[in-house]
């Protein structure tokens, strides 16, 4: 990963002196709610519904066992000893108190971490697959331009007060696991009929109150010119983008209104202009880069191990948390290990601070002290031996940590919601809590197969809602919390946007609607078929007669 120059610490060590005079001035008095309202938004600190909430940039998702124990120190000195995982591959912090923000940016500045643009209208935390680097259907790997899209938009000054908040994806594998069609700016990594690494360039995507999958606005586009395509593409949607409205603000209304034609015409005018600029990207800066991402230092392993099958076959706990938690690896005799952050009864993507100095550990010992943060929140480790996945095994379990049910229903996806969250109009933790108890039962979750469940508190989608096989959006009724469902969306290539199966039901009536959906799926699936597949197939209306049919009281 990136590791810090001289000049990248002395910015951010002056930020952090600015903020902490800043934070002075207005506890102080001299600084009204309205003037440091943007300075605190500046550096990741939004004011909650019951305190305030720090949002720590990850960029990539990638973090060391260094950067991790520093979280893990900080949330236990200044929160309640726990950080929230987000979507967004980042920390949050839901209980720090203001006037200890300061000395929180100062911690992380000591292992080159901050709140850098985590908030406001600006190029957000840039995303990418959590198994970058690893995964055997890798074609590139994207994370040294991550970096460099990271260092190119951190105080971009053209780009600081956006229309809305604008984030951007990348991935460079066969399957999309960064869902790059649900983002303001998707890039898409291949190779061209040449052997040349190109890009496919996706606009327009994002989640929120109208939901859009992106379109592609560039087939082949040379990787050194991403910096200034995307340039062109933030540029006219910084020219046209609507500021008399925060919900049509987003690029994705522009790029409707305008049509794709249009918007990529006046793209790619306006990219005529600056694509041979000092942004473009040389092959040196590249390699420069590229040099903080190189290979780990693999041993040469076969992809069998003895003990690992002794283990295996004889320990059904263990063979059951391989099956769901270990994944393939480019590397013969590696794995790459998730580690739940969905325990049965909890908040999903939640962490105590014990846990996270734990996972910190485990990163030294077995995957040469590196960690993964996954948008469906929970925590990888990449470069596991075979012969070392027992002995993780035993000791992720004894912190939490092993619950084998990644790609199962209890993996879910879930805003903070109403629990903390301003903006949110229900809570979420609850009813993700409610869904794990009333589906304890991991024979029958295994049953069920591969299946997603995503849960929003509010119409920003936070979790995701829209892309979940089965959806959950937390809506206002009268000043009641009321939970709408939606059934057919998915990530990936095939990417879809789920649809409304009708009225909202009430909190206590979830599990129970979530039990018919999955019961109109088993009844109707073919051999082998996914409950995606199911849904593609016979459509919702199975779905929604099944559900309405019971006695529930909605609205």
């Amino acid at each position: 990963m990136y590791k810090y120059d001289a000049i990248d610490q002395k910015i951010v060590n002056q930020r952090v002196a600015q903020y902490r005079d800043q934070t002075r001035r207005y506890l102080a008095g001299e600084l009204s709610d309205d003037e440091f309202r943007p300075l605190r938004l500046q550096n990741g600190l939004y004011i909650q519904r019951h305190a305030p909430m720090l949002r720590i940039a990850i960029p990539y998702g990638m973090l060391s066992s260094k950067q991790l124990r520093k979280l893990a120190e900080i949330s236990k000195r200044f929160d309640k000893g726990y950080g929230h995982f987000s979507t967004r591959q980042n920390l949050q912090l839901n209980w720090p108190k203001l006037e200890d923000t300061p000395d929180i940016l100062s911690e992380l500045a000591t292992v080159e971490m901050h709140a850098i643009q985590t908030s406001g209208n600006c190029i957000r935390n840039i995303t990418t697959d959590q198994f970058a680097g690893v995964a055997p259907d890798e074609i590139i790997d994207p994370r040294a331009i991550a970096e460099i899209i990271r260092q190119w938009s951190t105080f971009h000054p053209e780009f600081a007060l956006l229309p809305r908040k604008f984030k951007i994806a990348v991935s460079g594998t066969i399957n999309d696991r960064a869902i790059v069609q649900a983002h303001d700016i998707g890039l898409e990594f291949y190779k061209d009929n040449s052997n040349k690494t190109a890009i496919r360039v996706w606009v327009g995507g994002g989640l929120g109150r109208t939901p859009i999958l992106g379109t592609v606005i560039r087939e082949h586009l040379e990787w050194q010119n991403v910096l200034t395509y995307c340039e062109a593409i933030i540029r006219v949607y910084n020219l046209h983008g609507r500021r008399d409205n925060a919900y049509k603000a987003r690029i994705k209304i522009l790029v409707k209104a305008l049509g794709i034609e249009e918007f990529r015409s006046q793209v790619e005018s306006e990219w005529q202009h600056i694509k041979d600029s000092p942004n473009t990207i040389s092959e040196s800066e590249l390699l420069r880069v590229s040099k903080y991402f190189d290979e780990m230092p693999y041993e040469n392993l076969q992809d069998s191990c003895e003990a690992f099958e002794n283990s295996f076959n004889n320990n059904p706990a263990f063979s059951a948390w391989v099956k769901r938690c270990v994944h393939p690896h480019k590397k013969s005799g590696y794995r790459a290990v998730t580690l739940s952050l969905k325990p049965h009864g909890k908040a999903p993507g939640d962490a105590t601070s014990e846990q996270m100095s734990v996972v910190a550990d485990l990163s030294d010992k077995y995957s040469f002290g590196e960690i993964r943060v996954s948008h469906e929140q929970n925590l990888i480790l990449a470069d596991v031996k075979l012969s070392d996945l027992f002995p993780l095994w035993e000791q992720a379990r004894a912190v939490g940590l092993a619950t084998p049910n990644i790609g199962l229903l209890t993996d879910i996806i879930c805003c903070p919601g109403g629990d903390f969250c301003s903006l949110a109009n229900a809570k979420s933790i609850p009813i993700a809590e409610a869904i794990q108890i009333q589906f304890d039962n991991l024979d029958y979750l295994y049953d069920i197969g591969d299946i997603e469940l995503n849960i929003s508190g509010c119409m920003n989608a936070c979790g995701h809602h829209h892309v979940g096989h089965i959806g959950i959006l937390g809506v206002d009724k009268d000043g009641s919390e009321w939970y709408q469902v939606t059934i057919g969306g998915k990530q990936g290539n095939d990417a879809s946007i789920g649809t409304v199966i009708g009225p909202s039901f009430s909190a206590e009536e979830m599990p129970g609607v979530v039990s018919r959906i999955i019961d109109v799926y088993i009844k109707e699936r073919e051999q082998d078929e996914l409950f995606i597949e199911t849904v593609r197939r016979i459509g919702i209306a199975p779905f929604k007669n099944h559900v309405y049919a019971k006695e529930t009281t909605n609205v």
